[in-house]
């Protein structure tokens, strides 16, 4: 059954999105600031043996991705995956499955602006003041153009991911004379293991694709289009990822003390320091891609909650002509501002970053193909659906002691709601949000 589409008509939020803009934001939520530091950092662990993580993913990563594109053509709503747990699981869970997506906020997209800001200060010599002070230019940024408008928003991303897409062709293309047959021997130097936690790690790569739903409300034609940018997507995100690993772990681009400006380092292979200029500049705006995209996204999730009362209900209130969820952007930065502040004055590692919201979205992903399983009707998708769980529980196995931090937000969430029962449990498989009008 399909829900009602509250608040997207006149006075919710605008369909203006094509296939186009629903491509590029899907593109510039997944194809980020992982392929800064990724194929070095899968590479440090597994050596060439990381090049069969990124294959396994490329196409594990499809049944993913496929199921994610029909729930949300199928229940185009703010909500996300929060909503098909809640249509396929009933209110509760649905509403800490929000929850979960909202404990990604604080160290999510900060991870993403450090990694684009350490390129650009490896490129042109930034103290770590300055790194620090081109993170926050980057959030800021992002919260600010997706003020503006969803328009707006959507042709910014589509010019962000060309530049992303040439950034990457530039460092592949260019590297192809470097190549070396040696450096994919031995193939498994440390073993089969690594191979496995890469797969985990990876999980940050390809995470994403769950983004689009949350701007679904905002198709034109979601019925038709969303598939559409999700195949596109797909296809372009499969391709440049592989290719930047092969070339990565062909001219040995990684090793320690290079993940941070791997990338720079493979376009300066040929094109020297005027290069890796160019990749720390242009590696900040791929940064800005993936928080452009999970901004936009993460603000129309709460505003979703907030809707029906989930959350509290002035962050439901949309600016009264862009129709973009104004107060959200704008709280964006009360916790990035606290995780910016703890990282520049503890040091703590970017892996460390990176782990715990790689946690979560594996959760997410276990939720959402789960709620594909029982909401899709055709037998092919049902059976992606059951895959996709099991690819989901496969990188669960390597998480080690970051799965204390989703369990841990499922736990607390759950006790808080259970003392104080004071929100509405609207959204259960036969109980439709209500309308916002």
């Amino acid at each position: 059954m399909t829900p009602q589409h509250e608040g997207s008509g006149a006075a919710g939020l605008k369909r203006v999105l094509s296939w186009r803009e629903g491509a590029g934001f899907t593109i510039a939520a997944v194809l980020g600031s992982g392929i800064l530091v990724l194929p070095a950092l899968t590479a440090n662990l597994a050596g060439p043996g990381s090049l069969l993580a990124w294959a396994i993913m490329a196409i594990l990563i499809v049944p993913l991705a496929w199921v994610l594109g029909r729930l949300a053509a199928a229940y185009p709503h703010a909500g996300g995956i929060a909503e098909f747990v809640r249509q396929a699981f009933g209110a509760r869970l649905g509403r800490l499955t929000g929850l979960l997506y909202i404990a990604t906020v604080p160290m999510g997209a900060p991870v993403a602006a450090l990694i684009g800001a350490a390129y650009l200060g490896a490129a042109i010599g930034l103290p770590h003041a300055g790194v620090m002070a081109a993170a926050a230019a980057m959030l800021f940024l992002s919260i600010l153009l997706n003020v503006l408008g969803v328009e707006f928003s959507g042709r910014t991303i589509v010019f962000v991911v060309i530049g992303i897409s040439l950034i990457l062709l530039l460092g592949v293309v260019t590297a192809i004379p470097h190549l070396r047959l040696a450096n994919f021997s031995p193939w498994l130097p440390h073993g089969i293991w690594p191979v496995g936690k890469d797969v985990a790690l990876l999980f940050w790569a390809f995470v994403g694709w769950e983004m689009l739903a949350h701007m679904t409300e905002e198709f034109k034609n979601p019925a038709r289009d969303v598939m559409r940018a999700m195949f596109v997507a797909m296809v372009v995100v499969d391709l440049l990822y592989l290719s930047a690993a092969v070339a990565t772990v062909g001219t040995h681009t990684y090793g320690p003390g290079r993940t941070a400006n791997a990338l720079a380092d493979l376009v300066g292979l040929t094109l020297g320091r005027s290069g890796e200029i160019l990749v720390g500049i242009l590696g900040w705006l791929i940064s800005y891609g993936t928080i452009h995209t999970y901004v936009a996204g993460f603000s129309r999730l709460v505003y979703a909650e907030a809707r029906i009362g989930n959350l509290p209900r002035w962050l439901h209130q949309l600016h009264p002509r862009r129709r973009t969820p104004t107060r959200i952007l704008w709280l964006h930065a009360v916790p990035w501002t606290i995780v910016m502040l703890w990282t520049y004055l503890s040091g703590v590692s970017l892996a460390t970053l990176i782990a715990w919201p790689s946690a979560v979205f594996i959760v997410l992903y276990i939720l959402a193909m789960a709620s594909g399983f029982r909401l899709l009707d055709p037998l092919q998708e049902r059976v992606l659906a059951a895959i996709g769980v099991l690819v989901s529980f496969g990188a669960l196995l390597f998480l080690g002691w970051t799965m204390l931090y989703p369990g841990a937000v499922l736990l607390l969430g759950a006790i808080f709601w259970r003392r104080h029962s004071v929100m509405p449990a609207h959204g259960g498989p036969d109980d439709p949000s209500p309308c916002d009008q």
